[in-house]
C-alpha cells in the first residue's frame, strides 16, 4: 500500500501545474503597447501557446494552449518576469482568450 501511495504521489508531481487550456495572469508594470507586444511575442513563442492577449488597463495577460497541450505556468511566469514585469497571480480559467477579450471589451 505504501508503495502505491508513493508511486501515486510521484506521478502526480509530474503533472503540469495547470491542466486548464487558458491561464489568466495578473501582471504589474505593463504601461504601454511596447510592453504588451514584448510579452505577446515572448509567451507566444512558447511551444504550448496558441494565443496570447494582453490588456494593459486591467493588467491581464491571457494565454491559451494549443489543443492537446498543457500550459506551464512556471515557464510563463519566468518569461514575464524575465521581461521585467511582476507576476501577481496566475489562475486557470475555463474561458478562451476570445471570451476574455469580449468580457474585457464589454466592461469599457
Amino acid at each position: 500500500m505504501n508503495k502505491f501511495i508513493l508511486t501515486l504521489a510521484l506521478s502526480l508531481g509530474a503533472l503540469p501545474a495547470y491542466a486548464a487550456s487558458t491561464l489568466k495572469v495578473t501582471v504589474n508594470g505593463m504601461v504601454c503597447a511596447f510592453c504588451a507586444q514584448g510579452i505577446e511575442k515572448r509567451v507566444g513563442k512558447m511551444p504550448a501557446t496558441q494565443e496570447v492577449f494582453v490588456d494593459l488597463k486591467n493588467k491581464i495577460v491571457a494565454v491559451q494552449a494549443r489543443p492537446g497541450q498543457a500550459l506551464d505556468a512556471q515557464a510563463i511566469r519566468a518569461e514575464i518576469v524575465d521581461s521585467g514585469y511582476d507576476v501577481v497571480k496566475i489562475e486557470p480559467v475555463s474561458q478562451s482568450v476570445a471570451d476574455i477579450k469580449a468580457e474585457l471589451k464589454a466592461r469599457k
